[in-house]
């Protein structure tokens, strides 16, 4: 089952999974042609992935950002939306709160804010995926990975 899992927005990454089962993470590319260059490639090298999984995000950019940041942010995710569509690929939108819920990992509140909930995720991500370089920009995408083989695994794919 090759899945591939993203996680959009400038701090984000995607994770992907060949169909030897062989894990694979990178940060979010940086411009829209690289996005499109990774994506692309990932196809060429790996064929037509069986899933497309990507974060379902709301329009919240947070706390004294402009709302700049919040358009930039909506473009990058229409344009990740816009080449998975190119491709061919059919795409799972996931709310954060279903795949860490189906994961059991608890709420940002109860791991004392943003900074401690972001490290209780790397460090689930590097327990999980210990052949992978872990970042705190690739362990949301490499955790929706591990959403999808749980959701494989439960429908007996």
């Amino acid at each position: 089952m090759k899945i591939i899992a993203i996680d959009p927005g400038a701090s984000g990454g995607i994770a992907w999974q060949c169909q030897d089962g062989y894990i694979f993470a990178a940060a979010m590319p940086a411009t829209e042609g690289d996005v499109l260059a990774q994506l692309t490639s990932l196809q060429a090298a790996n064929g037509f992935p069986n899933r497309v999984i990507i974060e379902d995000v709301g329009g919240f950019c947070g706390v004294g950002q402009p709302g700049s940041a919040m358009f930039k942010f909506g473009r990058g995710f229409g344009f990740i939306l816009g080449v998975c569509a190119a491709l061919g690929w059919r795409v799972e939108l996931v709310k954060p709160q279903k795949w860490q819920k189906t994961l059991g990992l608890g709420t940002k509140a109860l791991a004392g804010g943003k900074g401690p909930w972001k490290n209780k995720l790397k460090a689930l991500a590097q327990q999980l995926f210990p052949t992978c370089d872990v970042t705190l920009k690739t362990a949301d995408a490499l955790l929706m990975l591990e959403y999808g083989n749980h959701q494989n695994q439960r429908s007996g794919l």
